[in-house]
């Protein structure tokens, strides 16, 4: 991929089994009750890209939009 990458948690569908967080802490954060929501503004550093496919493609609850800006 050529652009910068960002990432999204739909709060919906995120059930709180914190994969994201185990396999990409530096993208992810967990609220009170364990849901998941993206680091900052969700925007992927080029380093982490790899990272953040990864979560994405462990999410049990297809939670995790990856978008290309």
């Amino acid at each position: 991929m050529s652009g910068k990458l960002k990432i999204h948690v739909d709060q919906d569908k995120c059930q709180g089994h914190a994969r994201c967080k185990a396999l990409a802490p530096e993208l992810f954060e967990l609220d009170e009750f364990g849901n998941a929501h993206e680091a900052g503004d969700g925007s992927v550093p080029a380093d982490l890209e790899d990272k953040a496919w990864l979560a994405k493609s462990n999410c049990p609850e297809i939670a995790i939009e990856i978008t290309e800006v």
